[in-house]
């Protein structure tokens, strides 16, 4: 009988708390996080000879310049970028010496001059690779990552697909001509955006010059081949490249006041000039502006029925937008936040949401969560009233 009234008064207790966590749990319906593509208007002005061009900010992937960007076209050594970017991923050790296959010795066009059995790690021949174009340190990397060039290639296009490049496809880690070796100037850029954003690669793309060597006595000196690195002071690489049959090539960013911007030129003969001057030309008319920062807090909000008075409240996404002065004067931001939470309130819980307006558009939204949880001084009181008739 004890046993009964103890599971019976337990039952009580129990739907007591489910009863009330049902009465007062908010439902909350918003969108995902998203941002519009081809909202804004402002483009810059330029007539450029490259057959194909794209001039990218490189965190919000917006298009400031754009010639032929979807056109299909050969892009000879700017190849490498793929191939640095799907090393660095795929390769834990990249600093430990490695002896060089014998089919990466003698490779035709651009050559580090790779021997038989040489000890290079795979960091110094992603220096080979990049400043000087090495055709030969391309072909060492795709044996030493995936133990063949087809194998190599496999891995550079699953990657590229899953940064969103549709129109590209590689059969080789050098950029040799192939009929089935091609990206267009938007995937490029898109590619080199998300590049840069690893910490490795942009270190290596933007050195001027280095010394790598098997030892003290057999040692090569690398000067990078990107003009621009040494004629513009906000460059920060990337990467050239030639053949007869893609033209000259050239990837080149630039980085200042926190906007970072990504342009590339594909058949253009004064590739050096054209790159420079669409540089300079988004950063003069474009501005990076953070529009919200990423872990941004918000006041408090009041907690009714609450053992604390109030909860504090965050969002995680920030955003940070490339903006003419014009386009900042459209830009809205709307916060949905509740003016009071009823207790219980959970961790992390999503209770408003900010949105980001350009015009009429929206093209940003992230969710509002609580920064801690709230137990209910109500629901406490009625479950220590029924534990203290039953004690009786």
């Amino acid at each position: 009988m004890k046993s009964m009234r103890k599971n019976g008064v337990l039952c009580i207790v129990l739907c007591t708390l489910i009863l009330f966590c049902i009465g007062v749990m908010p439902t909350y319906s918003l969108e995902n996080p998203a941002k519009a593509d081809g909202v804004f208007e402002s483009k810059i002005d330029y007539a450029s000879s490259a057959q194909g061009a794209c001039l990218m900010d490189v965190d919000s992937h917006r298009v400031f310049y754009s010639k032929n960007d979807d056109l299909k076209l050969p892009m000879a050594s700017t190849t490498k970028i793929v191939t640095a970017i799907t090393a660095i991923l795929n390769y834990e050790d990249l600093n430990t010496r490695q002896p060089i296959p014998q089919q990466a010795v003698g490779i035709e066009g651009s050559s580090i001059y790779l021997k038989n059995g040489e000890m290079l790690s795979l960091k110094e021949l992603l220096y080979g690779l990049m400043l000087r174009s090495g055709n030969d340190a391309a072909t060492a990397i795709a044996y030493m990552v995936a133990g063949g060039i087809p194998q190599f290639a496999e891995l550079m296009n699953s990657l590229v697909q899953s940064v969103g490049a549709k129109n590209s496809h590689f059969t080789n880690p050098h950029g040799l001509d192939d009929p089935q070796h091609y990206t267009t100037a938007y995937d490029l850029a898109l590619i080199t955006s998300f590049a840069l954003n690893n910490p490795t690669f942009a270190e290596i793309v933007k050195t001027k010059n280095i010394k790598i060597c098997e030892d003290e006595e057999n040692y090569r000196y690398l000067v990078n081949k990107n003009k621009l690195l040494y004629n513009m002071p906000s460059c920060i690489g990337v990467k050239t490249g030639y053949t007869k049959k893609a033209g000259r090539c050239l990837v080149s960013a630039s980085l200042k006041d926190n906007l970072k911007v990504v342009c590339v030129v594909l058949n253009c003969g004064p590739m050096f000039e054209e790159s420079k001057q669409l540089l300079t030309l988004a950063h003069e008319k474009f501005k990076s502006v953070e529009i919200i920062e990423p872990y941004h807090y918000y006041n408090s909000v009041l907690v009714e029925n609450g053992e604390q008075k109030s909860v504090s409240l965050y969002s995680r996404e920030g955003l940070r937008l490339a903006l003419s002065n014009d386009e900042l004067y459209n830009i809205n931001v709307e916060y949905d936040i509740p003016k009071s939470l009823v207790a219980p309130v959970e961790n992390e819980k999503e209770v408003g949401n900010v949105k980001v307006y350009y015009g009429k558009h929206l093209i940003f939204s992230e969710k509002i969560y609580t920064m801690d949880s709230v137990k209910s001084r109500l629901l406490k009181d009625k479950v220590k009233d029924i534990l203290d008739e039953w004690s009786l």
